[in-house]
């Protein structure tokens, strides 16, 4: 079986390589430096620094392993090259909430990227799935858990 494809923007791209970097080069350091003090405290059974640190290493670990998985089956989308005249990874896009009347902005990202908080929604999102292709002027019904919600395309920009 091929492993999904991680869609990233060049931002999202150097965010995880910064980390990853991090993570091997300052934390890894960082945890055994505190594993080696904890040892020299003698007995480990009931030493909880040791237990502390060790489990910081594992998480450490974890997310490294993660992270190269990611960066491996990494997709970058050009966001110089997209296409403005519909919807697509890798662009802005401004909505209106036809029943809130309430422009909406977002960023369309691979969902490895996304993170509603700072207005990043993914391709594969309720609304971002309905925004992909999609026109300025066209009008989407987005199910939603409180029942359907219409929003219209007003704008689409390069989000650089």
């Amino acid at each position: 079986m091929e492993e999904k494809k991680n869609i990233l923007t060049y931002e999202g791209l150097r965010k995880y390589e910064d980390e990853l970097h991090d993570l091997k080069v300052v934390k890894r350091k960082e945890v055994a430096q505190k594993i080696k003090e904890a040892r020299e405290q003698g007995d480990l059974s009931e030493n909880a620094e040791y237990d502390a640190a060790k489990d910081e290493q594992r998480d450490i670990e974890a997310r490294i392993e993660e992270l190269e998985k990611i960066l491996k089956n990494a997709e970058v989308v050009d966001e110089e090259e997209v296409d403005l005249d519909k919807i697509n990874i890798g662009c802005k896009v401004t909505i209106l909430d036809m029943e809130e009347s309430e422009e909406l902005e977002y960023k369309i990202v691979g969902s490895t990227e996304a993170n509603s908080l700072k207005g990043k929604i993914s391709n594969e999102s309720p609304v971002g799935r309905a925004l992909m292709g999609k026109k300025i002027g066209d009008v989407v019904e987005v199910e939603t858990q409180v029942g359907p919600i219409k929003y219209k395309v007003l704008e689409i920009q390069r989000s650089n």
